[in-house]
């Protein structure tokens, strides 16, 4: 599965993206971000306040609860704001 990052979620993992084969017990986006936390620090605090992260399944905004069973791509990024 491709997993894209953005913005300082990007700079505490120190990489944009992974190809990751997710374990059969990984099925939505809380159980992936569980999952991500548990690979190095640099995952742990990039994930540690889930309130500061959006996450996107297939180019569309979900949230955490969201199966990921049949994703090709989950991206994780910061809120957006404009002005």
């Amino acid at each position: 599965m491709k997993i894209l990052y953005f913005a300082w979620i990007r700079q505490r993992i120190g990489k944009s993206s992974d190809d990751l084969a997710l374990p059969e017990d990984v099925k939505n986006v809380q159980h992936l971000i569980d999952h991500l936390k548990g690979l190095s620090a640099g995952y742990a605090a990039a994930f540690q306040d889930l309130d500061a992260i959006k996450v996107a399944v297939n180019q569309e905004q979900v949230g955490f609860e969201t199966p990921i069973t049949a994703a090709q791509e989950i991206a994780f990024f910061p809120p957006v704001t404009g002005g």
